[in-house]
């Protein structure tokens, strides 16, 4: 379990992971020794699980953004085709979902034409039954980010 100061340093480094140790210390009056102590706790208990660049996908010609149900024929609780599509350069995310489909996966491509090479790949996977993909016009968000302070914590009304 996380306190609230754990809460307010991850929100700081979900916001700017660069965020020097002495500017979180003083956003939430602690030493800077002592923040770090906690990072490192988080990140050795696997709450923070990694850092990443967040790159803007126009600027290296990924432009495209779809999202694509995948059926498939693999017994239900099975996974091995998600681990497949994980592996298809371009897909993004692969969610185990419940409904018709099996998975939905985020894939970014350069153009359609891209696209529809990304999917052939994706139906000649031996599992795979069908695919419907939904081309995304324009993103008003998308974030990785948790929402951690906007949630009631357990026994707050």
């Amino acid at each position: 379990m996380i306190d609230e100061i754990d809460r307010r340093i991850l929100m700081i480094l979900q916001d700017n992971a660069r965020t020097s140790n002495a500017d979180i210390a003083r956003a939430v009056s602690m030493a800077p020794s002592a923040v770090l102590e906690r990072v490192r706790k988080l990140e050795r208990k696997g709450v923070i699980t990694g850092y990443e660049a967040r790159i803007d996908p126009s600027k290296v010609d990924l432009d495209l953004t779809a999202f694509t149900f995948v059926k498939t024929d693999e017994p239900v609780g099975a996974i091995d085709t998600g681990q497949q599509l994980a592996a298809v350069p371009g897909v993004q995310e692969v969610h185990y979902v419940a409904g018709t489909a099996a998975y939905l996966i985020k894939v970014r491509a350069p153009d359609t034409r891209s696209l529809a090479d990304l999917l052939k790949v994706i139906g000649r996977l031996s599992t795979v039954r069908d695919t419907n993909t939904t081309v995304v016009l324009q993103t008003v968000k998308e974030t990785g980010a948790l929402p951690l302070g906007s949630l009631p914590q357990p026994g707050e009304e």
